[in-house]
């Protein structure tokens, strides 16, 4: 669906088992562990509700039932929750976000439960519409620094995207914030796990992505340095609000 101010709905991947953490996410799911003082998904909810995201479907899996309790309806956050769990076999990305099609209308961004991002929204629509592709990617001039490198960008467009085997012209990084029209999986079944780098990659081999550039990294908490200098974003922000 689409908000009355027009925003897209967005799908929240949060249905990992977020095994780089050991035993700091053996009873707590990643969205839910505490980063400047509460658990980490309130602090996404409201950044994605100040952007106009006004709908968000979080797809869940593992423990997915304390991450419902804790966020309820999302009211108290400035937006709407739905969520769409797994069931017993977890899907992947790429099979959550396609389970959850039915509930995110003719364009929707998908984005990491475990991710922060200041990139604003509006700009990234207004790239999509203009390409006329079935999908967009944000990416980010990495170099390295966060990350293994895994996007190669040529005159502005995504010429190669591999997240399992890096080559030296890769430059940039996946951001973490995709735009997708339902057609985009149209050749996925339906209850079939999948990566939803995989589907990517098939879409940039295509050349049915889209690309926009961000211009300020990202933050994430699937790494302990990454709580560390998420922690610290948040804290200073609020500081200065």
């Amino acid at each position: 669906m689409r908000t009355d101010g027009g925003m897209p709905s967005l799908a929240l991947l949060a249905g990992g088992l977020a095994t780089r953490l050991g035993e700091l996410t053996a009873s707590v799911p990643k969205s839910l562990l505490p980063v400047a003082g509460e658990p980490f998904l309130a602090h996404q909810l409201r950044r994605l509700a100040g952007e106009g995201v006004e709908d968000v479907v979080i797809c869940c899996g593992h423990l997915g039932d304390m991450i419902e309790d804790f966020a309820g309806d999302g009211s108290r956050f400035g937006c709407r929750l739905r969520y769409s769990c797994d069931g017993p076999d977890l899907l992947g990305t790429g099979g959550a976000v396609r389970r959850a099609l039915p509930l995110l209308g003719e364009l929707f961004w998908v984005m990491y439960g475990d991710s922060y991002l200041t990139v604003p929204f509006a700009p990234v629509v207004d790239a999509f519409q203009a390409a006329g592709k079935p999908a967009l990617m944000t990416v980010f001039a990495n170099e390295g620094r966060w990350g293994a490198s895994n996007v190669e960008l040529s005159a502005g467009k995504i010429v190669r995207y591999e997240k399992r085997k890096a080559v030296a012209a890769m430059r940039h990084i996946d951001y973490g914030l995709s735009l997708f029209t339902p057609r985009a999986f149209a050749a996925s079944a339906a209850e079939e796990p999948f990566d939803l780098g995989d589907l990517q990659k098939e879409l940039v081999e295509s050349g049915d992505m889209a690309c926009f550039e961000a211009g300020e990294r990202f933050y994430e908490i699937g790494s302990l340095s990454g709580i560390e200098e998420t922690n610290a974003m948040l804290l200073a922000k609020a500081v200065c609000a």
